[in-house]
């Protein structure tokens, strides 16, 4: 399969599962209502910029050479095409590096002590490690690899090299000594979708480009009027959490926003 067919087939599929969670990240599950968002200015004022406008991007965990894995590697998983901007023009980079510098990096919020046996995909989350420990020592083994091997590291490799290494990692043909190169890739694919998807508060999914590609309306309006209108498609401009409490959408009497309906799905 060729690359602009592996780059529709991803976007095909980004787009049939896209009904899982779209609105919230799992690694920064806050709350979707926009007035429980207090102490977050930081967040809020990244996801606030003006329209079309380039972002800061400060970086509060990762190091200069794994911002640099990090952009390449969810740039493949998620990669710009004919139907929009891809996970590295969205600010997932940033999205994952935010989620690492906080709680969920530490994993502050999860129970740590052993055993630690072989747990069931059912089970979730099962490493002893913490998300910072195993994507620092991932990238580092991986740019390690790469660099043995290719004479570079892995950001800067053929389009082409940089899938087939991802892909051998998902196959768990690509061997690290930290942790498990499949673990690893689940991971990682996780939270460049979560990122993507989550809403721009969180540092990702920038100008709303993974709703926009799915058509998710984002912060839940009233849908009254639409109750008795049965396969007709809700299309509607994306509404962010940062909308709604800069006061950029009107909103009803139950603080809900008011969506603004699109003549035709972009």
């Amino acid at each position: 399969m060729g690359e602009s067919e592996n780059s529709s087939g991803r976007r095909r599929f980004l787009k049939s599962v896209a009904a899982v969670g779209a609105a919230v990240p799992a690694a920064a599950a806050l709350g979707a209502d926009p007035h429980t968002h207090h102490g977050h200015r930081a967040e809020l004022a990244q996801a606030g910029r003006v329209k079309g406008q380039a972002q800061p991007q400060v970086y509060g965990w990762m190091t200069r050479p794994e911002q640099a894995f990090i952009e390449a590697a969810v740039a493949r998983l998620i990669p710009a095409d004919e139907l929009g901007p891809g996970a590295k023009e969205a600010g997932v980079s940033y999205f994952i590096d935010q989620q690492l510098a906080g709680a969920y990096g530490t994993m502050a919020r999860n129970y740590r002590q052993g055993p630690w046996p072989e747990g069931t995909p059912q089970q979730g989350y099962q490493s002893r490690l913490t998300p910072q420990e195993i994507y620092r020592a991932a990238m580092r083994e991986i740019d390690a690899s790469c660099l043995s091997r290719f004479q570079e590291p892995f950001h800067r490799l053929p389009d082409a090299e940089q899938d087939r290494m991802l892909s051998e990692l998902e196959s768990g043909k690509f061997a690290l000594e930290s942790v498990s190169g499949n673990f690893f890739f689940g991971l990682l694919l996780a939270n460049t979708m979560e990122g993507f998807f989550a809403d721009p508060i969180y540092g990702g999914n920038r100008d709303k480009a993974g709703w926009k590609l799915v058509g998710f309306p984002g912060v839940a309006a009233s849908y009254a009027d639409f109750i008795d209108k049965h396969n007709v498609p809700y299309n509607a401009e994306p509404v962010s959490i940062a909308d709604v409490l800069q006061h950029k959408v009107a909103v009803d009497e139950h603080g809900h926003p008011r969506h603004v309906l699109l003549s035709k799905k972009d």
